[in-house]
This record gives structure tokens, C-alpha cells and sequence, in this order.
């Protein structure tokens, strides 16, 4: 019985780590709009204050989103959101219940692992950075 290998090569490799980086910074960049721009609309942040905990986090999902996006200081700003995420999953998230399935700290744990990746690993081939 032969076993089925997946092919690899750098250029498929090259290609997921950007559309990683680039969905990432997408749906990062979505919570900031939603926040600071109110698109998406969500009621929640109907009379969002910039001088507030989540107005400071807005403008950090919207920066940094954007330069996630177009893998612009891509490290440095990886190191930042990743924080950021730890912090949000602990203050909002953790106390609500141990199992991330149940407190809705999914996409918070998720996002503090793709930026600490993106800051061991860079941006990928295909960014801004690559280019400077």
C-alpha cells in the first residue's frame, strides 16, 4: 500500500505563509473598522470613545492589521498584537470560564499564536519588508 505525500515546495510554502499573513491582517483590520470606522456595524461600539481601553485597541487592530497586511514591520508589529492578544484573552476572555470553547477566546488565542509565529518567522517573500 503506497502512501499519498502531499506535495511541498518552497513557492507553495511562500504562497500559504503570505495568505496567511494576509487573511490574519484582514480579518485583524475587520475588529478595528468595526470599532473606529463602525463598518462592520456592531451596536456595541456605537459611541466608542478613541481615549479607551477598547479605542486604544481599536486603533492597534486597525494599524496593525493593515501593516500585518502589506507585511510592513511586520515583526515589530507582530510582537505588539501578539501581546495585545495575550492581554485581551486574560482580562476579557479567561475569567469567564477555563475552556476558550465556552468563554469565546477562541479567535483572541488564535491570533496571539499567528503573530507570535509571524514574529519568529517574518513576513514571507511576498511583503513590503521583503522588498526594503
Amino acid at each position: 500500500m503506497s502512501k499519498f505525500v502531499f506535495p511541498s515546495s518552497p513557492a507553495l510554502t511562500n504562497f500559504a505563509v503570505t495568505a496567511l499573513r494576509v487573511m490574519a491582517g484582514l480579518l485583524f483590520l475587520e475588529h478595528g473598522a468595526s470599532k473606529l470606522l463602525g463598518f462592520p456595524h456592531d451596536p456595541r461600539f456605537d459611541g466608542l470613545q478613541l481615549v479607551s481601553l477598547m479605542g486604544a485597541a481599536g486603533a492597534l487592530e486597525l494599524v496593525g492589521g493593515a501593516l500585518i497586511v502589506l507585511g510592513l514591520f511586520t515583526r515589530a508589529t507582530a510582537f505588539v498584537l501578539a501581546g495585545m492578544m495575550a492581554v485581551a484573552y486574560f482580562m476579557a476572555h479567561g475569567s469567564q470560564g477555563f475552556f476558550p470553547a465556552l468563554n469565546g477566546g477562541d479567535a483572541a488565542i488564535l491570533f496571539c499564536f499567528i503573530f507570535l509565529y509571524f514574529l519568529a518567522a517574518g513576513p514571507g517573500p511576498h511583503s513590503l519588508d521583503a522588498r526594503r
